[in-house]
């Protein structure tokens, strides 16, 4: 349980060497907390590009939906994330999936600097 529950910080804290070799060796990608939340969200919320891209490289999931309704893609938006953002939607993630559209997060918490991304991936 320890070793699952330290990927959990290595998504948060951006080692994402770390979290690459545990997923390679057979931690799931997908793998997700108490709180349904995946690596993936947790390197989205906590703004950490380079694990956002070595979990999507692998595989990770962008429409998994944690206990509060948050996907990686609204995630991002809440932090106002540009860069995050657009390699979520180029990876293929949803607007509207989680507990409400991701430019209604991003209009809500004042986020509009991520508006045009959402835009041109509608």
């Amino acid at each position: 349980m320890e070793l699952l529950n330290s990927m959990f910080d290595a998504a948060r804290e951006g080692r994402t060497e770390q979290l690459a070799a545990a997923i390679d060796q057979g931690i799931p990608v997908n793998l997700t907390n108490g709180k349904g939340d995946t690596l993936l969200n947790l390197a989205a919320y906590h703004q950490h590009e380079d694990t956002v891209a070595m979990l999507l490289a692998r595989g990770a999931d962008t429409e998994r939906v944690s206990d509060m309704g948050f996907t990686a893609l609204i995630c991002a938006v809440f932090r106002g994330d540009e860069a995050i953002t657009q390699r979520l939607l180029e990876a293929g993630a949803q607007q509207n999936t989680g507990f409400q559209p991701a430019v209604a997060v991003a209009e809500e918490f004042g986020r509009t600097n991520v508006i045009p991304i959402l835009e041109r991936f509608a």
